[in-house]
């Protein structure tokens, strides 16, 4: 027996796959299940870093199914949490496992990703708030 889906959940499956394979395909793997890790930590790590009012401004702009993610363990009473390039690169460590030297590369790449999938100016409104060392560190040239 074939499974039916609203359509709208059907919607909501193709939007996030196409932001995960737009993931994918900017760090060159097939492996979908380390870009939905990378994306999730990326949106974890930006969310933490905004106010409550920027961050959500920024998940109106995300997909159904990559809200959920977003918004998956987050307590608005404790942010912005307060960390540098350094705490940055940490976290994304810890959750996405990946290597330290691969933070720059993948971040970098994922903003790209982020950045093709939102309407114009609102990455960059919530970047405004980031320190400027974890902002160069999401926008630096892909390579």
């Amino acid at each position: 027996m074939p499974a039916t889906h609203p359509i709208d959940f059907e919607h909501a499956i193709h939007t996030a796959n196409i932001w995960l394979k737009g993931v994918a395909e900017a760090l060159d793997t097939p492996d979908r299940h380390f870009a939905h890790r990378v994306l999730r930590t990326w949106l974890h790590t930006f969310r933490d870093r905004l106010t409550v009012d920027v961050a959500a401004h920024f998940a109106a702009q995300l997909p159904e199914l990559l809200r959920g993610v977003y918004y998956d363990g987050w307590d608005p009473s404790v942010v912005p949490v307060r960390y540098d390039r350094e705490g940055y690169v940490g976290r994304f460590v810890q959750q996405a496992k990946v290597d330290a030297g691969d933070v720059p590369r993948i971040a970098a790449a994922v903003t790209v990703v982020v950045r093709d999938h939102v309407s114009p100016g609102h990455l960059e409104a919530a970047l405004e708030q980031l320190p400027h060392d974890i902002r160069d560190l999401l926008l630096q040239p892909a390579g």
